[in-house]
C-alpha cells in the first residue's frame, strides 16, 4: 500500500462528488480566504509552495488507480475509474488544474482570496473539490504559524527600538524556535519550522532548516548555537554543577556563544553564586558569551530576576538611548512555558528597572507550531464559479440564513491593491487593474519558485 498515493489525499465523501454536479459541467472554481476573527484580521500567507512541490509533482499511476478504487468501494464510496484513468492517458498522471496565488509572504486582511483553482480539463470538473482538503491544509497551517509567528515579531520590536541601539540586528535572532518536539510529526515541525523563518533566524528545528533549504532555495535559513540540556547537566550530579558549568564554558564560549541551562537544582543560586562568583572570571576571560537560561520558576519574575543578578555580578553599561547593557560575556534566554502576554510583562518589567530588552532572547516551542487550529483564522475553501458546456461561468455562492459570517463570494475572484490594502473584486470586473492572484501551477508545471529571501523581503 502506497500512504502517497495522491487519489487517495482527500476526504472519504470526495469521491461521489464526480456524480454530483449538473449535467454539463465543464469546471469548477474554487478559492481559499481567512474568514477571520475580530482580534485576528490580518494573515500573512506562507506554504503553499511546499505543498505544489512535494505533493503535486509525484503523478499518479495505474497502479496509484487500482489500489484507490479497491479501497474507495470497500471503505463505501463510489470510485470513478474512468476520470482517473483519463488523467493517468492523457495528462501523464499530472493533476489538470491552475493554481492562482498571491505572492508568498504577502500580508491580507481577512476575506481577501490567497488561492484560486480550476480543472483545465472539461472531463476533470470534479477535481477542483477533490483536492480541497489536501490544498487547503497546506495553505492554513503554515499562514497560520507565519501570521502568530508576525504577532511576536511585532511585539518584540518596539521595545527593541525604543532601547537598544542596533535593533534590526538584535531582532531576527530574540524568538527562538523550540517546537520540533512538541510538534505531532516530523512534517509539521518541518512545515511550522518554515514558516517561523520567514521572521526569525534563530532555531532548533531542523526540519524547518531543511524544508526552507529544499523547497525556497535558502541554503542556510536559521542558525542554532552550542546549548546544554538537563541530562547533560545534571548527569555531573548536584556536586558537580559548577564543573559542568564550567566545561561549558572551556568547550564552547572560546568559540562564539553557548546556551546553558541553569536551574537544574536551584536556579538562584547558579546564577548568583555559580556564574556570578565561581566561575565569574573564567566567563569574562573567554572571549565568548554564555547565555544562561533559566527553565523554570515564575515565566516573568525569574528571568527579569536573574538579568538584575548578572548585572550586580557582572556589571553593565548604558547604551546610546541611556539603557542598561549587561556585560557582553552573559545573556539570558527565557523559553519555558511562554506566552505573548508573558514577553510583554519581562521586557516591560526589564524596563521599568533601566534594562534594554537586548539583554533577553525568548524561545518557545509548542505556543509556535502547536496551538494553532484552521479556525485561528478561520480558513475556508469555497467554489465560486461553474462553467457550463458553451463555455459560460455561472457564479457559485452560499448564503445561509442563519449564519451570515459564512457567507461565500460568487464568481472568479481576483485581488486589486486599494487604498486599505489589497481586497476582493470579482474577475470580470478587473479591467486593467493588476491582479494579484498570479498563476504559480499549471498542469504539472511549478510558475513561480519564491525563494525564502524574496518572502522574507515581503513579509518585513
Amino acid at each position: 500500500m502506497d500512504l502517497g498515493n495522491p487519489i487517495l489525499n482527500t476526504d472519504s465523501y470526495k469521491f461521489g462528488h464526480f456524480l454530483q454536479y449538473p449535467p454539463g459541467t465543464q469546471a469548477i472554481s474554487s478559492y481559499i480566504e481567512t474568514r477571520g476573527q475580530p482580534e485576528e484580521a490580518d494573515v500573512l500567507f506562507f506554504g503553499l509552495q511546499m505543498f505544489l512541490k512535494e505533493y503535486l509533482t509525484r503523478p499518479v499511476t495505474r497502479t496509484h488507480v487500482d489500489e484507490a478504487e479497491a479501497i474507495v468501494i470497500a471503505h463505501g464510496q463510489p470510485f470513478d475509474r474512468e476520470g482517473w484513468l483519463h488523467i493517468v492517458d492523457k495528462h501523464g498522471g499530472y493533476l489538470p488544474l491552475r493554481i492562482e496565488a498571491l505572492p508568498e509572504g504577502t500580508l491580507v486582511r481577512r476575506g481577501v482570496p490567497l488561492v484560486q483553482v480550476v480543472n483545465t480539463d472539461p472531463r476533470c470538473f470534479w477535481l477542483t473539490s477533490h483536492v480541497e482538503t489536501a490544498l487547503l491544509r497546506a495553505v492554513w497551517y503554515p499562514s497560520t504559524v507565519a501570521s502568530q509567528i508576525r504577532k511576536l515579531k511585532r511585539l518584540l520590536q518596539p521595545m527593541l527600538q525604543k532601547t537598544a541601539d542596533n535593533p534590526d540586528a538584535i531582532l531576527p535572532f530574540s524568538l527562538h524556535d523550540f517546537g520540533a518536539r512538541g510538534a505531532t510529526s516530523m512534517e509539521q515541525a518541518g512545515l511550522g519550522g518554515a514558516a517561523h523563518l520567514v521572521h526569525f533566524r534563530a532555531t532548533d528545528t531542523m526540519t524547518g532548516v531543511l524544508y526552507a533549504r529544499r523547497y525556497y532555495d535558502a541554503a542556510m535559513a536559521g542558525l542554532s548555537i552550542p546549548a546544554s540540556e538537563h541530562s547533560t547537566m545534571t548527569s555531573w550530579g548536584v556536586d558537580g554543577e559548577t564543573r559542568a558549568y564550567a566545561n561549558m564554558v572551556d568547550r564552547f564560549a572560546g568559540k562564539g556563544s553557548v546556551s546553558v541551562v541553569s536551574d537544574s537544582f536551584d536556579i538562584n543560586y547558579a546564577v548568583s553564586e555559580i556564574w556570578g562568583e565561581e566561575l565569574r572570571e573564567k566567563v569574562m576571560a573567554s572571549g565568548g558569551r554564555v547565555i544562561i537560561r533559566p527553565d523554570s520558576g515564575d515565566p516573568i519574575e525569574t528571568p527579569v530576576h536573574a538579568v538584575r543578578q548578572l548585572d550586580y555580578h557582572f556589571g553593565s553599561t548604558l547604551n546610546g538611548k541611556g539603557y542598561k547593557v549587561l556585560h557582553p560575556s552573559v545573556r539570558v534566554l527565557q523559553g519555558d512555558g511562554l506566552s505573548a502576554a508573558d514577553m510583554g510583562q519581562i521586557l516591560g518589567r526589564l524596563e521599568a528597572f533601566g534594562f534594554s530588552s537586548e539583554n533577553i532572547s525568548f524561545a518557545m516551542g509548542s505556543g509556535i507550531l502547536q496551538k494553532v487550529n484552521r479556525d485561528t483564522y478561520s480558513f475556508t475553501m469555497k467554489a465560486n464559479a461553474r462553467q457550463d458546456d458553451t463555455g459560460r461561468w455561472h457564479d457559485v455562492f452560499k448564503r445561509p440564513a442563519m449564519m451570515n459570517v459564512k457567507a461565500s463570494k460568487a464568481g472568479r475572484q481576483a485581488v486589486i491593491s486599494a487604498a486599505p490594502g489589497l481586497e476582493a473584486v470579482p474577475l470580470a470586473t478587473l479591467g486593467e487593474r493588476r491582479n494579484h492572484l498570479v498563476p504559480v501551477w499549471e498542469n504539472g508545471r511549478l510558475l513561480k519558485d519564491w525563494s525564502l529571501a524574496d518572502i522574507r523581503d515581503r513579509a518585513r
